[in-house]
């Protein structure tokens, strides 16, 4: 059994009655993301595409901007102990520096919120590519593919209906990424860093699609990456809404069948 997937012997109640069985649970794992040898963080995470997942962490905290940024990634363990690829270590390009915001060390759960580390002004300070101009438009009829579109690129969540996923669009429906993990964030992440590690940042014209709410953190990483549309098959928050409103992100919700709400950036929704 691969690191992404485990399987438990459960009980399963049907009724009355109770029979054993073997149940295939998602995979959590922690990972320590060092730079230069130095400790930046730990995240739990789903083991698989670990490199866009650090590559994109980087990139959404502004750390990096583009592949030319980003020497290495490699695998590796403490001296003495056993590589379990549960640790990473990115080499930079000389004069790139860490945001003030991450020169402590900070831990991540695949759970985690913004935290309070970040307001929207910062977010406005930190993004290299504004999203308000980008001319971006998607049908109706388009927006209402994508959840079915994703779903059948969960793989992982078809087995165990444990994992979050993320997807980037094209404004005609065509998915460019999708990548699966037990922490929203960390599926963004890995998206955004397959897009870096490609060469594609920004994504302007492009839609990001999430299979949970749209937090505060999600809408950040959004901006960060110049994605200019973000659709979520649940509710928005609050500061989500404030975020999008202020530096002109399209946020979208309930994004199911038929119907949605467009809660800020209405005129990038072609309707009639």
């Amino acid at each position: 059994m691969s690191r992404v997937t485990s399987r438990h012997k459960v009980l399963r109640l049907n009724g009355s009655t109770a029979l054993a069985r073997p149940d295939t649970l998602a995979g959590e794992e922690p990972l320590e993301i060092r730079i230069g040898g130095e400790q930046l963080t730990v995240t739990m995470r789903t083991p698989g595409h670990d490199f866009d997942l650090v590559a994109g962490f980087l990139a959404n905290e502004g750390v990096i901007g583009s592949a030319d940024e980003l020497i290495a990634l490699r695998y590796c363990g403490d001296a003495g102990t056993e590589n379990t690829y549960n640790l990473i270590d990115a080499d930079l390009a000389p004069g790139t520096e860490l945001p003030a915001s991450l020169n402590r060390n900070l831990l991540t759960t695949s759970a985690c919120g913004i935290c309070g580390r970040d307001s929207i002004d910062s977010v406005r300070t930190r993004t290299r590519w504004p999203v308000a101009d980008d001319p971006a438009r998607i049908a109706p009829d388009v927006l209402y593919g994508l959840p079915d579109t994703l779903r059948t690129a969960q793989r992982t969540f078809a087995s165990t209906g444990g994992l979050h996923a993320a997807g980037l669009f094209s404004t005609d429906g065509e998915l460019l990424c999708a990548r699966e993990d037990v922490g929203r964030h960390n599926a963004v992440d890995k998206v955004v860093g397959w897009a870096l590690r490609e060469g594609r940042l920004p994504l302007r014209g492009c839609v990001l699609m999430v299979s949970g709410r749209a937090s505060f953190e999600l809408t950040q990483k959004a901006v960060m990456a110049g994605i200019p549309v973000l659709a979520a098959v649940s509710a928005p928050s609050s500061l989500a809404a404030d975020l999008a409103q202020e530096l002109g992100l399209t946020l979208i919700g309930f994004l199911r069948g038929r119907t949605a709400n467009i809660y800020t950036g209405g005129q990038r929704v072609i309707l009639d």
